[in-house]
């Protein structure tokens, strides 16, 4: 029996699904080739349960995987040990399992100019693994990523609203969009989950308000939300926070750094994992909960090819039911998509409602 608990202790909980979705994680995914060196990193808070999978299914298929733990940092993005930083400044393939993710750090940009092949998936746990991996049509999802992507594209003005109080206003200008949830088929390129696109519309024009409703992480006292946290956001920087204690938290986390890149939201992005329905408190799964938004702010990566800037950290926030309104017309409503070609593809996934 299946159980919805989380992370269950047991280590033969749902083994050969686990390892179904790790060998098809390096495999098809990380697109791991014999020889190649592949660094696993996680630390005291990662399931070492995946961990073990994903190490085995890189040295059942002829890889080299080097595995490496170490104490879990108070917040992502910060610097890891220099011992770490050497191993994947050298790596073919690099997997993150780390809670305490340093994505953005200098060590991972040195890791992306060696031409590493990168994927983050911080605080991955067997269901995680399984629903997410394991239990997907990866190439179909591929596949509506793609028309996703190719259909912001064609868009100049995107409106976001929801029922919470949300209404942003931007402007794409040309912008070019993402597609994180990719194969890993490109050196120095790093790539997340599948069930993403990211992108950020011209940072200037960016107006209103944004009501995270689902999951927000970090700081690591929060997770999956209570109460929403309001931002105010003017010409792509948030100028005010408003809420209960959660959005206290998140602004004294903010303030801490006295960074003024921290205000500058990094990136918008869908949330499309047939996997994910739910918000669990795991932000990689969370930001891909099937119809969501999330947002980014702080560190703004290379890849989403927007200003380009870096901060001391990165933190990223989830609306569980948007309305999209693309040059006027409803790309997505409460959380439910209205083009006739997403409907299709989720159709094909499985996805109830459609």
């Amino acid at each position: 029996m299946e159980l919805n608990l989380g992370i269950e202790t047991r280590d033969e909980y749902l083994r050969l699904e686990a390892m179904k979705g790790a060998m098809t994680l390096v495999r098809d995914v990380m697109l791991v080739k014999e020889g190649e060196n592949v660094v696993v990193t996680g630390d005291t808070s990662s399931d070492k349960r995946v961990i073990n999978a994903v190490s085995e299914a890189v040295y059942a298929i002829g890889g080299v995987p080097t595995v490496i733990e170490y104490a879990t940092a108070p917040t992502s993005c910060v610097e890891p040990p220099a011992p770490i930083a050497a191993a994947v400044a050298k790596a073919d393939v690099w997997i993150e399992l780390t809670y305490s993710y340093i994505m953005h750090s200098k060590a991972f940009r040195d890791s992306m100019d060696f031409g590493t092949r990168y994927i983050c998936l911080t605080g991955m746990d067997i269901d995680m693994l399984v629903k997410t991996i394991a239990r997907v049509d990866y190439d179909t999802m591929i596949e509506l990523g793609e028309y996703m992507k190719a259909r912001l594209e064609q868009a100049d003005e995107i409106i976001v609203r929801s029922k919470n109080g949300t209404d942003l206003t931007a402007y794409h200008k040309g912008r070019k969009v993402r597609h994180s949830g990719q194969k890993a088929t490109r050196k120095g390129y790093p790539i997340m989950l599948g069930g993403q696109t990211s992108w950020c519309p011209v940072e200037e024009t960016i107006n209103g308000k944004l009501v995270f409703d689902g999951a927000l992480w970090p700081p690591l006292e929060i997770g999956k939300l209570n109460t929403p946290v309001e931002l105010t956001l003017k010409e792509g920087r948030v100028v005010e926070i408003n809420g209960g204690a959660e959005a206290a938290t998140f602004k004294n986390w903010l303030d801490s750094f006295q960074d003024e890149n921290m205000y500058r939201l990094a990136h918008y992005s869908q949330g499309f994992n047939p996997g994910v329905l739910a918000t669990t408190g795991r932000i990689v799964e969370d930001e891909r909960v099937f119809g969501c938004m999330e947002f980014g702010i702080g560190s703004q990566g290379a890849a989403i090819m927007g200003s380009f800037w870096t901060a001391k950290s990165h933190t990223d926030g989830t609306l569980l039911h948007p309305t999209i309104i693309l040059d006027g017309e409803v790309f997505e409503e409460d959380g439910i998509y209205q083009d006739e070609k997403v409907r299709e593809l989720c159709r094909a996934l499985g996805v109830s409602g459609y």
